[in-house]
C-alpha cells in the first residue's frame, strides 16, 4: 500500500468517525430537547428566590415550628396570604397549597398569579364555630 492510500484510508476512518459523532451528538441533542420541562404549579405559584433555600412553617412567624424546607428555585403552590411578622420590611406570608398547608415568607418568594388574601380564599376556615367561642386559655 502506498503512502497516499494509506492517508486516504486514514482519511475515511476519521471521516466515518466524526460522522458518528455528529450523529450522537444530534441524536442527544434531540432528545434533551424532547425531556419534558419540570411543569409549574397552576396559578398562583410562587418560586423562592432565597439562595439558601427557605424554611416552611406552622404559622406565619418566625417563633413557629419549621415543618419543612424548600430549596432555590423551588416552585410551590399557593393558596392565599396574610399579614402577619414582619420579614425585612415585607409583612406578606403565603399559605402553601398541600397536604400540610404551612407558611412561607413572601419576602423570599417572587409569586405568579393573583394571591387572594386569606379572608377572601378561605372564609369558612376563619369563621368562629361554637367551640372557639367558648374556648378558654
Amino acid at each position: 500500500m502506498s503512502t497516499t492510500d494509506t492517508l486516504v484510508a486514514r482519511g475515511r476512518t476519521l471521516a466515518a468517525g466524526a460522522g458518528a459523532l455528529a450523529t450522537a451528538a444530534a441524536l442527544g441533542a434531540t432528545l434533551l430537547a424532547a425531556a419534558p420541562a419540570q411543569a409549574a404549579p397552576a396559578k398562583p405559584y410562587g418560586t423562592v428566590t432565597a439562595k439558601s433555600g427557605l424554611n416552611e412553617r406552622q404559622y406565619p412567624s418566625t417563633d413557629s415550628s419549621v415543618k419543612g424546607f424548600l430549596h432555590y428555585r423551588a416552585q410551590v403552590g399557593l393558596v392565599c396570604k396574610v399579614r402577619a411578622q414582619n420579614i425585612a420590611g415585607n409583612d406578606v406570608w403565603y399559605l402553601v397549597r398541600g397536604p400540610h398547608a404551612n407558611w412561607i415568607a413572601a419576602k423570599y418568594v417572587t409569586n405568579t398569579g393573583y394571591v387572594k388574601y386569606c379572608k377572601d380564599a378561605m372564609p369558612s376556615r376563619l369563621l368562629p364555630d361554637a367551640a372557639a367561642k367558648n374556648a378558654k386559655g
